[in-house]
């Protein structure tokens, strides 16, 4: 029972860290009385936090734009959650502290380690904490979930069913940010906390429909029949 208390509170902790960069990774506006629109785009170029310009499709704005879509079906499970269940309003401050954390990811991964300032990469650092910070989270559900003994597929209900299109866009977004990883231009803690984050939304799921009483429906493998088996030995001889 104490399990939902100790989700927000873990989502709360404060943690030293250096104060965020004033910059739109994600698209989002920074500033009040910015206009939407500024026509610097136009040409099918954007500018990264360190001042640079890249097109808009260079790998750098390919990890941005997943982890933007990622956070944005997040809030749309979360609404799910505060809708459908008041009881799991934790969960749901957890969920818009992981939306936090994805601004800050989309700081880091806009700020290019392998090009950027030190002043830059410093303002723009990941705390590795929130990896730890997930996989409390997730082991404070696993307490009271029951264990899984076969594939499950994305059921469970409203809330379940959407963090789990949630999970399928974190492990896009984990694609896009590892060869840049790799290569050396993002912190790899960033992709150590979106592999986390799948998980973590694996769980939620589950934890959603456990405590609203649904069911998950499970993987049934395809058995074929006799006839079926027959006719296909027929058709190789």
């Amino acid at each position: 029972a104490a399990a939902l208390p100790a989700l927000a509170a873990l989502a709360r902790r404060p943690t030293a860290r250096a104060a965020p960069p004033r910059l739109r990774p994600l698209g989002i506006l920074a500033a009040r009385g910015m206009k939407i629109y500024t026509k610097t785009g136009d040409k099918g170029t954007s500018q990264l936090f360190n001042g640079e310009r890249r097109n808009k499709d260079d790998a750098v704005f390919e990890a941005l734009g997943a982890v933007d879509e990622c956070n944005a079906m997040i809030g749309l499970a979360c609404e799910y959650v505060q809708r459908e269940d008041a009881a799991q309003s934790e969960l749901a401050e957890a969920l818009e502290n992981v939306m936090s954390r994805l601004f800050d990811v989309g700081a880091s991964v806009a700020t290019p380690q392998d090009t950027s300032s030190q002043s830059k990469k410093k303002r723009s650092t990941f705390d590795p904490v929130h990896v730890d910070k997930l996989e409390a989270l997730i082991d404070k559900m696993d307490e009271e979930l029951p264990p899984l003994t076969t594939f499950i597929l994305p059921s469970g209900g409203l809330c379940s069913a959407h963090l789990h299109v949630a999970r399928t866009l974190a492990r896009r977004a984990e694609r896009n940010v590892v060869p840049l990883v790799r290569d050396g231009a993002v912190d790899p803690e960033v992709g150590k906390f979106l592999n986390r984050l799948s998980d973590f939304l694996f769980a939620s799921a589950r934890f959603v429909a456990f405590k609203q009483g649904k069911k998950e429906t499970t993987w049934q493998k395809h058995v074929p029949t006799a006839s079926a088996t027959s006719a296909d030995t027929a058709s190789s001889t």
